[in-house]
């Protein structure tokens, strides 16, 4: 599917996996602050760099991811048309659920302090990070429904990777798509924010 295309009737997902930052929320975080703090090479990604460090010095690197997670999501903001797309999907009874490499932590922060719910959550902390489709798999189950009925929506290659390879539809949330797009394999919809999901539904 291509950015602008109505998905049909038949084919709205009865499951949604969301990433949570840039995707749920406006993006905060700041990765490259981030891998300065924990003298990681620009670009490099966060999480495989803290498994090559040693016991001791991850230890102390993951205090310091947590703390910036954790100040990021406090101050984070609902991106344009999340509470209108979630009552939506609650509205026609589409389970939803939120992929992470983020810590539990900040995702009960974010739905405690917004008063969403999900049906199912998966951190960094329950298994294999995105780009790995552990997460999305083990989602599609706890929601009881095959991969094929569920979209996966992020604003990273990460989140299409892992929802692709899991099976599930994948919507890239972008407000200009990436350069480098077409060495991720394209997602099935790409779109500018949530808003246009809310308006593609209808």
């Amino acid at each position: 599917m291509t950015a602008g295309e109505t998905p049909s009737r038949p084919g709205r997902p009865r499951g949604v996996i969301f990433d949570l930052d840039g995707t749920l929320t406006e993006p905060l975080l700041d990765f490259e602050a981030i891998r300065r703090e924990l003298g990681i090479p620009s670009r490099q990604p966060i999480l495989e760099a803290l498994e090559t460090f040693e016991p001791a010095a991850r230890a102390r690197a993951e205090v310091v991811l947590r703390r910036h997670e954790m100040d990021a999501i406090a101050a984070a903001t609902l991106a344009d048309g999340c509470r209108e797309l979630l009552a939506l999907l609650d509205a026609h009874d589409v389970a939803t659920a939120i992929l992470t490499r983020n810590i539990r932590a900040a995702v009960e922060d974010f739905t405690g302090r917004f008063g969403l719910r999900f049906a199912a959550v998966f951190t960094r902390e329950d298994g294999p990070p995105k780009p790995a489709p552990d997460g999305a798999r083990a989602l599609c189950q706890r929601l009881g429904l095959p991969a094929s009925e569920v979209w996966a929506v992020g604003d990273y290659k990460y989140d299409v990777i892992a929802g692709r390879e899991a099976g599930c539809r994948t919507v890239l949330v972008r407000p200009a798509p990436p350069a480098d797009l077409a060495e991720w394999g394209s997602p099935d919809l790409v779109i500018r924010s949530l808003r246009e999901l809310v308006d593609l539904w209808k």
